[in-house]
C-alpha cells in the first residue's frame, strides 16, 4: 500500500482589467512553468484564508478570496511512472486589493497576464491553467 496522501493547496485567481496575476515556478513539479499562486492549506486555516495568504506570501498582492471555483488533482510521478506526489488543488476566485506583483517564496517571477495571451499559449503554463483562467474570466468578479 501507497503512503502517500494527498497534499491539499489553495490557488489564488485574481483577475484584474482583463489580465490575471501568475507566477513562474522556482521549485518542482513544474520549475519553469506558469500558473496561479498557492500552496498547502496549515491546518486550522480556512480555504479562502490560505488562498489569501499564499498569494501575499508569494507575490505582495493583496486580495479577498471570495468563493471557491473547482478542485483540481494534480500529479507528480518519476521517469517510471510512479506516484511521487497527489495534490488536491482548490482554485478559489480572488478581489484585488492593492499591490504590484513582486516575485518572492517559491516563485521565479510574478505578473499580471492578458487573458488573449493566456489562451493562445504566448507563455509555457502548468496542466489546466489556460481552462482555469477562462472559467475565471467568464465569471467576472
Amino acid at each position: 500500500m501507497n503512503a502517500l496522501r494527498p497534499v491539499v493547496a489553495a490557488l489564488a485567481v485574481v483577475v484584474r482589467d482583463g489580465s490575471l496575476l501568475l507566477v513562474q515556478r522556482a521549485h518542482p513539479p513544474d520549475a519553469g512553468l506558469w500558473g496561479f499562486p498557492g500552496g498547502r492549506i496549515e491546518p486550522g486555516e480556512t480555504i479562502l484564508a490560505a488562498a489569501e495568504r499564499e498569494l501575499l506570501e508569494e507575490t505582495g498582492i493583496r486580495a479577498d478570496a471570495t468563493e471557491v471555483i473547482t478542485a483540481l488533482d494534480a500529479f507528480d510521478r518519476d521517469e517510471a511512472n510512479a506516484l511521487r506526489h497527489h495534490f488536491v488543488l482548490i482554485a478559489v476566485r480572488c478581489r484585488w486589493h492593492a499591490g504590484e506583483p513582486a516575485a518572492a517564496d517559491d516563485a521565479l517571477d510574478a505578473r499580471w497576464v492578458q487573458a488573449r495571451d493566456i489562451e493562445r499559449g504566448a507563455i509555457v503554463l502548468s496542466r489546466d491553467v489556460a481552462a482555469l483562467a477562462a472559467r475565471a474570466v467568464a465569471m467576472r468578479l
